[in-house]
């Protein structure tokens, strides 16, 4: 296994930043719920002692796995991440057994109903089940976490230490045990108000040393300081503002869900992507529009766009595992658009101009000021803070073949949220493979079979540019053939950043 750089004790900052403080009180609401999954699929059974060895080993390494969140008895001082002192590994670790036929629907099945359950916010924030009982002997597990604990790339960090590069390596020495930290509540809140003083003053200086400090910019150059302004203010509006009107037909929410996935040769949707002259990421947006319109225009109600929200990464080399550093742009998505490298090109040039926005990471700003309102309120805030029908996430996993107790991983599904859409869609690169998985709404996407057809013949369209490939519905495989590009490895030789 291997040490992932930033998670060492002293790297990971002990309070929540104002982003997972939210993401953290949106646990106990299902319109606000954040959890996000990874579902893999195994080419055997793992050990389940082995399995079980891998994720211990990995909570004494990672200490956010070992963390959970002591809220203040009262909201004097910020939420703190601390070594849980009664961590029990058999309550994050688990396995069941799914029933016959055991294909992936009954997989994705089961991870419906996890993904919409509440998590326990009084221990570490995440859970591991291996999942039996599949056909031909093969396995799955399921790995949800909440998104306070990190984002989608940050998870990939994370987990890194659970994988080997061949079935049987040497057996690794096992990590020393985290000193725990014994934090109530009403202790938190104490040491807050022993605090309060000193940063109320604190605060009154650095508000005035501020004050000073712009009241003596706007002297220096008034014409600058408020066309700085103005343009912050203007990127602002564009970043958080409506982008385009929002599909008549995905309207509708409730508090159902499924999950649709497809596969993709990571070679076909390259040569696609570059054909249209576009990137990966182009390309997939671009199918996702196709099966879009695919969809409204079998309903009868053709649209030219819709509202999209796409993730952008804002990890930086530095920053720790732990956290959530990406921020979002909305995109009027071109579903209208027939030809498919007409829509690559559309998309392309929309994600480099909204990446450009000087306020890109506007909700990271405001997040410090929103944190505070009272729970009703923040429900109403979040649901009118998201202006998009549709989020779409890309998130690259390790590009050559990894193992996990003993078993191959195969394929793996990304299973995100549904904060206020009618669609999460994610697009996880792992081994050679692309795998486009739609959570949605039934209220919103109310013909499950139609939609199925839509994804794989949207992805088709935009396939066909780079040569003859073609998606296939996630299935469970007999295996991947090797990858040709090496996976980036520890000194130790386990997957690393």
């Amino acid at each position: 296994m291997s040490d992932v750089p930033g998670h060492e004790a002293a790297g990971l900052p002990e309070e929540l930043s104002a982003v997972d403080h939210l993401l953290h009180r949106g646990e106990a609401n299902p319109r606000t719920r954040s959890g996000i999954m990874g579902v893999e699929l195994l080419d055997a059974t793992p050990d389940w002692e082995r399995f079980r060895a891998r994720f211990e080993h990995a909570s004494r390494k990672v200490l956010r796995l070992r963390q959970k969140v002591v809220m203040p008895t009262l909201p004097t001082a910020a939420p703190r991440w601390v070594v849980d002192p009664d961590f029990n590994i058999d309550y994050h670790v688990r396995r069941v057994r799914v029933p016959a036929p055991g294909t992936l629907r009954e997989v994705l099945d089961l991870a419906e109903v996890a993904v919409q359950s509440p998590m326990d916010i009084t221990r570490p924030l995440w859970t591991a089940t291996l999942i039996e009982g599949l056909a031909d002997g093969k396995a799955a597990t399921m790995l949800h976490l909440s998104h306070a604990v990190t984002d989608g790339v940050g998870a990939i960090e994370m987990f890194a230490n659970i994988y080997d590069l061949e079935r049987d390596p040497p057996q690794a020495s096992v990590p020393p045990l985290p000193i725990p930290e014994d934090l109530s509540p009403a202790d938190l809140m104490r040491e807050g108000i022993n605090k309060l003083t000193g940063s109320i003053a604190g605060g009154l200086r650095g508000a005035i040393g501020g004050a000073a400090s712009v009241v003596g910019k706007v002297v220096r150059d008034p014409v600058s300081v408020v066309g700085g302004v103005v343009d912050y203010a203007r990127s602002s509006a564009r970043v958080m503002g409506p982008v385009a009107d929002p599909s008549p037909l995905l309207r509708r929410r409730s508090l159902s869900s499924r999950t649709e996935a497809i596969d993709i040769a990571f070679g076909d949707l390259h040569r696609a992507a570059k054909a249209a002259g576009g990137s990966i990421n182009d390309a997939y947006l671009a199918g996702l529009c196709g099966a879009l319109r695919l969809y409204h225009d079998a309903k009868g109600i053709p649209i030219a766009t819709l509202p999209m929200a796409v993730p952008v990464n804002l990890r930086s080399d530095d920053d720790p595992a732990g956290g959530n550093r990406f921020a979002g742009v909305n995109l009027a998505a071109p579903v209208g658009v027939e030809d498919p490298a007409k829509r690559v090109l559309k998309v392309r040039k929309q994600m480099m101009v909204k990446r450009e926005e000087r306020a890109i990471d506007m909700v990271g700003a405001m997040a410090p000021l929103i944190s505070l309102l009272p729970d009703a309120i923040l429900e109403s805030v979040a649901g009118s803070v998201v202006n998009s029908d549709v989020q779409a996430s890309n998130v690259p996993v390790y590009p050559g073949d990894t193992f996990l107790a003993g078993a191959k991983i195969l394929r793996h599904y990304g299973i995100g949220p549904l904060p206020g859409v009618a669609m999460m869609v994610v697009l996880v690169s792992r081994a050679g493979y692309c795998t486009i998985t739609t959570r949605y709404d039934r209220a919103a996407i109310a013909d499950e079979a139609l939609w199925a057809r839509s994804l794989r013949a949207g992805f088709d369209e935009v396939l066909a540019l780079g040569g003859d490939g073609r998606s296939t519905p996630a299935s469970f495989v007999s295996d991947v053939a090797p990858s040709t590009t090496s996976v980036p490895t520890s000194a130790n030789g386990s997957p690393a950043r």
